[in-house]
């Protein structure tokens, strides 16, 4: 690993703490102080997604909280955890009781956004507000990316995955998920490829990505449950993204019921270069529901 990598990658596992829940132990990263923001990621990323957002959100006056998955990231990467959607959704509310937060604003991106659906229409009481971020809810008539596909066969996935190095991961991420190269340095898309292939070499990676429950019933579960809440939701949408594109937002706009979804000249990692347009409309949003 080059120097500079490791110092990105250290400089991430500083800003943050390590923390136990479900019998797993994983890692967070918080800032700033009043209202609760939960920032819940996908794949292939982690919390190191939300680097620069975290402090961006803190000067808008919350308190801002993004954790790891297991298998992604910093956190532990047990080979008996239910890797499911299910079974993150309910791992996610373990970290929130070990967490010691109480209601919040929910924020999803990537596959956090079935996960957090369905965290939340379990728990509605504990939801003040929904922004979803380039995510998708019409689960049953999704198909993976070309890039994702592989790694969701058995025996092509383990080969994809050992072929991919740092330098074409990087470009692959440049294409697909950031609009602004120069916002984010090469050295930076080098630590996404370390911390998802960290001590299993991705192991626990290729299981979510094979865990995706892409079924009619999870479909309708989603659509009925966020149609039934009472809390608001925004949509914030890289409208360049070629990864979850614009059919993907409008069921996103179907199901939550938003006809004014705030398009940003992103990619599908917004969070890397529009994070502060991002903050700004989470604090909007979060500004007079408190």
């Amino acid at each position: 690993m080059h120097p500079s990598v490791a110092q990105v990658i250290e400089i991430h596992s500083a800003a943050g703490r390590r923390f136990e829940a479900g019998g797993v132990r994983s890692f967070v990263r918080e800032q700033g102080e009043g209202a609760g923001v939960v920032l819940l990621h996908g794949v292939p990323s982690s919390s190191f997604l939300y680097r620069k957002l975290l402090p961006e959100l803190a000067d808008q006056g919350t308190r801002a909280v993004a954790f790891d998955f297991p298998g992604l990231g910093l956190a532990d990467r047990p080979t008996d955890f239910d890797y499911s959607w299910s079974g993150l959704a309910r791992w996610t509310a373990d970290a929130i009781d070990a967490l010691e937060l109480d209601r919040f604003h929910l924020v999803v991106h990537d596959i956090g956004g079935p996960i957090g659906f369905e965290w939340a229409i379990r728990n509605p009481d504990r939801v003040h507000s929904l922004t979803a971020l380039n995510t998708f809810v019409d689960v049953a008539a999704f198909h993976r990316p070309w890039t994702m596909q592989p790694f969701s066969i058995r025996g092509i996935g383990e080969l994809w995955l050992a072929s991919m190095r740092p330098l074409p991961m990087s470009e692959l991420l440049y294409l697909q998920t950031i609009a602004d190269r120069a916002a984010t340095p090469r050295h930076e898309l080098y630590a996404y490829y370390y911390l998802l292939k960290r001590v299993d070499r991705g192991r626990a990676f290729l299981d979510i990505m094979r865990g995706f429950e892409l079924t009619a019933e999870k479909q309708r579960f989603f659509y009925e449950g966020l149609a039934n809440r009472d809390y608001p939701a925004r949509i914030i949408w890289g409208e360049r993204d070629p990864v979850l594109g614009l059919d993907r937002l409008a069921a996103v706009q179907e199901a939550l019921g938003v006809d004014d979804p705030l398009l940003l000249p992103a990619k599908h990692f917004l969070q890397e270069d529009q994070a502060p347009a991002v903050a700004q409309a989470i604090g909007d949003q979060v500004a007079p529901l408190g």
